[in-house]
């Protein structure tokens, strides 16, 4: 395979990619990786790293839309930032050490977890009533406006139960390269009952720092390849804009259905492949 027909594949893979996380509220890593990894027979460790790149990419462009529009929890994101990143840093130095099965195994079974919670109907927690001592303290209760132009309240609860996912999540970024799309809506979402709009939109802020965190330990081992990371970042870049200009026009329920058998297709060869010893 030449260069140039090998960066048309990847450009074009991580395009779609970034359209199907970006309708879908999963980043592209989940697709990239397996691509990188099973269809182009990249090493692991190359396909984790252009992946990091592509989550800064991504998360830095659309952040900002969310920081401006005051959906994001800043407040929370930068607190909830300390556990990911120092984590994220730790995923990122001893994914070395592990076996490349055992990391694909491990990234299969995220990617199940992915698709469930992708399914998963989500609650969107507004309690008034009571809050915890520690968000109180770190002023981290906020509001967000609606489509209707109306500003809802919301309180946060848990902050410790949720800071200590949070490692796990960075941990997990770290080793494999993606957003942690799935730990931090459980976090946020599930833990500290934050409304699901507040957590997508925060995870989203979170997600470039915690990948620039882990970013600089793979650009000191050299596993970030510019020939790979430059196309995937470009083709999950453009994918994910597209994607979000089409999306208040699209039947997200149905694509989030197409999008988790496809996940969960990924994730089962990813974990076969794992096992019988493919990326050792």
């Amino acid at each position: 395979m030449t260069v140039l027909l090998f960066t048309i594949i990847v450009l074009l893979g991580a395009f779609a990619a970034g359209l199907l996380g970006s309708l879908t509220g999963l980043g592209g890593g989940v697709i990239i990786i397996p691509l990188l990894t099973l269809v182009l027979g990249v090493d692991i460790h190359y396909a984790i790293g252009a992946s990091i790149i592509s989550v800064i990419a991504t998360s830095t462009g659309s952040a900002a839309a969310y920081v401006k529009e005051g959906i994001t929890n800043i407040r929370i994101g930068m607190f909830l930032e300390v556990a990911t990143t120092i984590s994220a840093v730790i995923g990122a130095v001893v994914t070395v050490f592990i076996d490349p099965g055992y990391i694909a195994v491990l990234f299969g079974l995220i990617l199940l977890m992915s698709a469930l919670m992708m399914l998963k109907k989500k609650a969107n927690h507004v309690d008034l009533e009571t809050s915890g001592h520690i968000a109180n303290f770190f002023k981290l209760n906020g509001s967000y406006p609606t489509e209707s132009g109306e500003i809802k309240r919301y309180t946060v609860h848990n902050v410790a139960g949720g800071f200590a996912m949070m490692f796990v999540a960075g941990t997990i970024s770290g080793l494999l390269g993606i957003g942690s799309g799935a730990l931090k809506v459980i976090a946020m979402d599930n833990i500290m009952k934050i409304p699901f709009k507040v957590s997508t939109t925060t995870s989203n802020f979170m997600m470039g720092v915690t990948a620039a965190a882990s970013a600089v330990v793979y650009l000191h081992r050299g596993q970030i390849d510019p020939g790979i990371a430059m196309p995937v970042s470009l083709g999950v870049l453009l994918g994910a804009t597209v994607g979000s200009k089409i999306l208040v026009r699209t039947n997200s329920d149905r694509l989030k259905i197409i999008f988790a058998v496809v996940v969960a297709f990924l994730a089962v060869q990813m974990i076969y492949n794992g096992v019988s010893g493919r990326f050792s």
